[in-house]
């Protein structure tokens, strides 16, 4: 039975626009069940317990801004974690799409989910084929946001017959925290196109140049469009 694994996150929330967060970002991270990535797990476990963070979750953007459980790291050993889970997506066979809302273009939670559920319709009906071509096709998401939530459910569920909604816990799968470091590297692809990136984000890439060269173009490879 071939079957395909989407495992979605968000950067962004369905408030009213605000200068400081004007994107609402989606990424749909797919994997083909065909291929092993279990070899690629196992040398990140054992790269992040290198670091003493033994079956860890990855959270990319406290990661890069040195939040959280990452506030006593200095940016010499962040940076190291950072690219070990970017190498991590990079290797292990895996595509993804990226869905936009430029939130100053939507008045309302009502307006922003039809504008999600266009392009995600869109790149379902674009990719039928490939779609398809699986005999079981899972979406995973952590319902962090009821309002995405429904709009998985509505588009996935009206086009596609073979498809099953599962909610996940980030810790259970390292495919959901390459979709949370591919949010992040979509959001800040963002800010460098809008001269927004912070300071504590230009400490951690060194220049935006940097990131363009290092993870951007890298990201690019991945694209499912």
């Amino acid at each position: 039975m071939q079957e395909l694994s989407i495992f979605v996150d968000e950067s962004g929330d369905y408030g009213a626009y605000e200068h400081h967060a004007p994107y609402y970002i989606v990424t749909l991270v797919l994997h083909e069940q065909s291929h092993n990535i279990y070899p690629h797990i196992d040398k990140l476990n054992a790269q992040l317990e290198s670091f003493d963070l033994p079956n860890h979750t990855v959270h990319a953007g406290p990661l890069i801004r040195g939040e959280g459980v990452y506030r006593d790291f200095i940016p010499e050993i962040r940076r190291p974690i950072f690219y070990r889970l970017f190498q991590f997506v990079r290797t292990s066979n895996i595509r993804y799409h990226k869905l936009l809302a430029i939130k100053r273009h939507a008045n309302d939670s009502v307006q922003l989910s039809a504008i999600l559920s266009k392009q995600l319709a869109t790149f379902i009906r674009e990719h039928l084929g490939y779609f398809h071509k699986f005999d079981h096709i899972i979406v995973y998401y952590d319902n962090g946001q009821i309002e995405l939530a429904r709009v998985l459910a509505s588009i996935f569920s009206a086009l596609l017959s073979n498809i099953e909604l599962r909610k996940v816990t980030p810790s259970e799968y390292k495919l959901f925290q390459a979709a949370d470091l591919l949010c992040t590297l979509e959001l800040l692809r963002q800010k460098a196109h809008d001269k927004t990136i912070s300071k504590s984000e230009l400490r951690f890439f060194h220049s935006v140049k940097d990131l363009r060269r290092t993870y951007l173009k890298s990201a690019d490879k991945l694209r499912f469009d």
